[in-house]
Order: structure tokens, then C-alpha cells, then sequence
């Protein structure tokens, strides 16, 4: 890692590891069902001022995180980006299986099959693995800070979101909390 950041266009840029989020929004659009409608927060997210902020903030860490990989050279070659290559994998791994979990549940229920018995927010889960695996490939200081940072913005969603589907979903949903981490771990069996 050096002090000042890579900034060069190539083929070989870590756009190679964050293509993976416009592909994932490309095939939400045409997978059939309403998975859109259920991946986007509800309106009542909408209302609430530090909501739409942390979600803007967000979304400009997302999209400039997307825009600074076009310019990051990865460590082709290297322990480093054989290392990120990995921990990337996991986090593309985790996304789709929790894509599909996703679109397989039914309307209004919550998501708590597959990947979701493990972590209640696996898609944050799968972002944060593969941020780290592009900062890791890419040797970037950086980029592991935008990691950071998103960390602690999607808690605040994880939190909100929390609240809502407790009430939307009640008892069930509070159980299913207390039983299930929310990054990853393993799951609580009740008697």
C-alpha cells in the first residue's frame, strides 16, 4: 500500500470485482416477481429525515466507490490480490444466495431462509466483504476507508430497517432477531 492512491484507467482496474452490483440491479429488473418492490425500503423510509439522508450518503459512497474502481489498479500477481480475490468471492457468493432466498419468499413475509439464518443482513453483509476484497486486490488505503464507512452507514440502515420489519412483522420478526446475528454467526435454536 502506498500514501497516495492509484488513480490510472485499465482493464485490469477493480471495476473487474464492482461490475457485480449493476449486474446484480440489472437482473433484479428482469427476474420475475416483485423482488424490486421488496429489495427497496418502504415509503415510510422515505419520511423519516436521518433515514433519507444516511440513504443518500449511501448511495454516493456506492456510486463513487463504483466510479473510483474504473480508476484503481488491482495488484495483479500479488498475495494481495489473490487474498482479495478470495474474500471478493465470499462477498459474491453471499449476494447471490441471498438474491435468490430473496426472490423465492413469498410476498410480505420476511426473508429468513437460507443465508438469512445465518445473518439478518446478508446483502450488507456481501457488500462489505467485497468492498474489503476490492481494497485487499487493490492494495488501497483508500478504498478500505470507503469500507469503513460504509460499514458504519449500513448499520444505520440495518437498524431502521430492523424497526420496520418489527412492525410490520411483529412477534415473528422479534424472535427471529434474537435468534439470528445480525452480521453472521450462528443462528440460536430454540427448544
Amino acid at each position: 500500500m502506498s500514501l497516495m492512491p492509484s488513480f490510472e484507467i485499465g482493464v485490469c482496474n477493480a471495476w473487474l470485482f464492482m461490475v457485480i452490483y449493476p449486474l446484480q440491479w440489472i437482473a433484479v429488473l428482469v427476474l420475475p416477481g416483485q423482488i424490486g418492490e421488496r429489495t427497496s425500503h418502504p415509503e415510510e423510509f422515505k419520511k423519516d429525515l436521518r433515514g433519507r439522508v444516511s440513504g443518500w450518503v449511501t448511495q454516493i459512497f456506492w456510486i463513487g466507490a463504483t466510479l473510483y474502481s474504473i480508476f484503481l489498479p488491482l495488484k495483479m500477481g500479488t498475495a494481495w490480490f489473490y487474498v482479495g480475490l478470495g474474500v471478493f468471492v465470499i462477498g459474491l457468493l453471499i449476494l447471490v444466495w441471498a438474491t435468490l432466498i430473496v426472490v423465492r419468499t413469498a410476498p410480505d413475509t420476511p426473508f429468513t431462509a437460507g443465508i438469512y439464518r445465518f445473518s439478518r443482513h446478508p446483502m450488507y453483509l456481501s457488500m462489505i466483504l467485497v468492498y474489503l476484497g476490492v481494497s485487499i486486490a487493490a492494495a488501497s488505503w483508500l478504498f478500505l476507508l470507503i469500507t469503513v464507512i460504509t460499514f458504519f452507514l449500513q448499520r444505520l440502515q440495518m437498524i431502521q430497517e430492523e424497526q420496520y420489519c418489527c412492525r410490520k412483522f411483529g412477534q415473528s420478526y422479534v424472535e427471529y432477531m434474537d435468534r439470528t446475528p445480525r452480521w453472521i454467526g450462528i443462528p440460536k435454536f430454540h427448544q
